[in-house]
């Protein structure tokens, strides 16, 4: 796994560890069996709406040295290989 000072690369995407180290201490639903289409379904009907994958970081332009975190907006410029 790549890893910068305020993201990591999981292999799917590049997610900021602010944000996944908050959504691993929110409490898990007690319904957790249900399939996840009853779970994440129809956000205007429940009060508190996540999904269950952490929001990934994305490019803040096309040359991709930079990334950024949408959810808290925390930036940092990729290593030169």
């Amino acid at each position: 796994m790549k890893e910068t000072e305020r993201f990591i690369n999981t292999g799917y995407g590049w997610t900021c560890k602010r944000c996944a180290a908050q959504e691993a201490r929110r409490p898990t639903e007690t319904q957790s069996t249900l399939p996840r289409f009853f779970r994440e379904g129809e956000a205007e009907d429940r009060s508190e709406f996540h999904l269950t994958s952490p929001p990934l970081a994305r490019w803040q332009d096309d040359s991709r040295q930079k990334l950024y975190c949408p959810r808290c907006g925390v930036e940092e410029a990729l290593p030169q290989a």
